[in-house]
Formats: structure tokens, C-alpha cells, sequence
């Protein structure tokens, strides 16, 4: 897949996922490791914006721009941001994009290559 670039105009840009147990919260962390890969910004600790470590939430902080991965409409990852004070700019939810979500946590090839596809087109 070619570069992509945030459409957010920020150099400083936050990633999190959910990266929760079913199959959409696997997604959304390989969703969040691709935007990474291609330049749209740095995947960060989601888990450390819960449970309050204060260096992850500073560094949240001193992001220009947040973007938030959840994999389901119960939206984990932002309501994580949200209760620590930190403003999210862009939310993509993947059930929202037509995966549907199961507690089993692999997934079809095809299944990451479409969600990729839908994630990149958001850019």
C-alpha cells in the first residue's frame, strides 16, 4: 500500500486503539500499527491513558492532534481519552465500517485488508 498522510495537517499526531479482546479490537490495534507504518501518526498506550500513568497521558497531551480506534460502538478507547481530559479529533469506530464483532479474537486476512482499505480512504 502507498504513503498515505493525515488528512489532520499535524505533524504531532496521537494513535489509540482499543486493541480489546474480540476480533474488532484486534483490528483496531492492527488498524493503528498501519497508520503508524504510513506516516498518519504515532500509535500510543491506551491502557496507560486508563490507568493514569502519568508520562503516557503527558505525552497524549502534547499531541496536536488524537485519533481513537475502537473496535465497537462501546467506544472503550475514547471514553479512556475523554475521562483523562484529552480532546479526540477523529474516532472511527470498525463495527461502524461493516465489521461485524466476535469474541473470537482471529481474523480472516481479507477481513484486515478490507478494514485497512476503509481506514486508509478515511485519510
Amino acid at each position: 500500500m502507498e504513503n498515505i498522510q493525515c488528512s489532520c495537517e499535524s505533524d504531532n499526531v496521537g494513535i489509540f486503539p482499543c486493541a480489546g479482546a474480540a476480533n474488532v479490537g484486534q483490528l483496531s490495534n492492527k488498524a493503528a500499527l498501519y497508520l503508524t507504518r504510513y506516516g498518519v501518526g504515532t500509535m500510543m498506550c491506551t491502557a496507560g491513558i486508563g490507568a493514569h500513568q502519568q508520562g503516557i497521558t503527558k505525552s497524549a497531551q502534547g499531541c496536536d492532534r488524537i485519533i481513537v480506534i475502537d473496535g465497537c460502538q462501546l467506544a472503550c478507547a475514547k471514553d479512556c481519552l475523554e475521562h483523562a481530559g484529552i480532546q479526540v479529533h477523529k474516532h472511527i469506530v470498525l463495527t461502524e465500517l461493516g465489521v461485524k464483532k466476535s469474541k473470537n479474537p482471529d481474523m480472516e486476512p481479507t477481513e484486515l485488508k478490507d478494514i485497512l482499505e476503509q481506514v486508509k480512504a478515511l485519510f
